[in-house]
């Protein structure tokens, strides 16, 4: 399948309108990298030197060692990550399992009311996932499974953005594929998780990107669903640790927050080329 030429980012803009741009771009990067840089640079530092009035990146005594040693030994962050990684990688296969199909009928299948389905699921981007917290809460209390794996996941099986983003790739997938899959005696099931979904690779790790960055860094509902310390993912279990371990320490506080931050950019930064190319190619017509 060919696909249209893709303009060139600054392509057509004149130089100084680029040199603004591009030093827009630099600045605002600069600003959300700040305080990265400065969480790393607060975990290889003692305590004298953390609050000083001058900033170094570099301490002039190196505690890394320490900080780091206790980051992972004084609190159970391994169980922390441990239990994140489990959790957003279920919601993850989950979601997938649940949005694939739902999005292919949107885009490919033709139904009464479909445009109106498509309409709450457009709603449902708009409604705040806190708003549904008591309801959820209430109707985990009614199931038995909070305080369980279970009751991290549930809430969450359903994502109106996987919905949204697989169903505008979906759409750019030409209707003639989806045709001869059909003469070839493929069912609609098969043409999602045989055609659609393997077309839809970069859609798919897009959307995997946001799914995992959205739960390994949720604290709203975890707070509520979870009490076990053994079943806290790493956004409740840094807080934790702050109030149990480290106090006014902060250097093993960042070194802990460092480790837990450190697998999303290390994923990123691998799959940053689908990741672009997923959020960009359902928009080209």
């Amino acid at each position: 399948m060919t696909r249209p030429p893709v303009v060139a980012a600054g392509q057509g803009l004149s130089a100084p309108a680029a040199i603004i741009r591009h030093a827009v771009l630099l600045i605002t990067g600069v600003l959300i990298l700040v305080p990265f840089v400065w969480m790393v640079s607060l975990s290889l530092k003692p305590p004298g030197e953390i609050f000083r009035a001058s900033f170094s990146f570099f301490p002039q005594q190196w505690y890394a060692v320490q900080n780091y040693t206790r980051a992972l030994t004084e609190a159970p962050l391994p169980q922390y990550m441990l239990n994140g990684f489990v959790v957003c990688a279920v919601i993850l296969i989950v979601q997938i399992l649940v949005c694939a199909p739902a999005a292919y009928a949107l885009a490919k299948l033709e139904f009464k009311g479909r445009h109106l389905l498509f309409g709450l699921v457009l709603i449902g981007l708009l409604i705040p996932h806190q708003v549904l917290a008591l309801p959820l809460f209430i109707l985990g209390y009614q199931f038995g499974i909070l305080n369980t794996y279970a009751a991290l996941v549930f809430p969450f099986v359903v994502s109106p953005f996987g919905i949204f983003l697989f169903r505008q790739f979906f759409k750019a997938i030409p209707d003639d594929i989806v045709h001869a899959a059909r003469l070839d005696g493929l069912s609609e099931l098969a043409i999602v998780w045989r055609i659609m979904v393997p077309m839809a690779l970069p859609a798919v790790i897009a959307f995997s990107i946001f799914s995992v960055v959205s739960h390994w860094n949720d604290l709203f509902w975890p707070l509520i669903a979870v009490r076990d310390e053994n079943l806290m993912p790493p956004s409740l279990g840094i807080m934790a640790f702050k109030n149990e371990e480290a106090g006014n320490d902060y250097g093993p506080l960042m070194a802990a927050s460092t480790l837990i931050v450190l697998p999303l950019a290390v994923a990123f930064i691998a799959a940053q080329r689908w990741f672009i190319e997923g959020l960009t190619t359902g928009a080209i017509k």
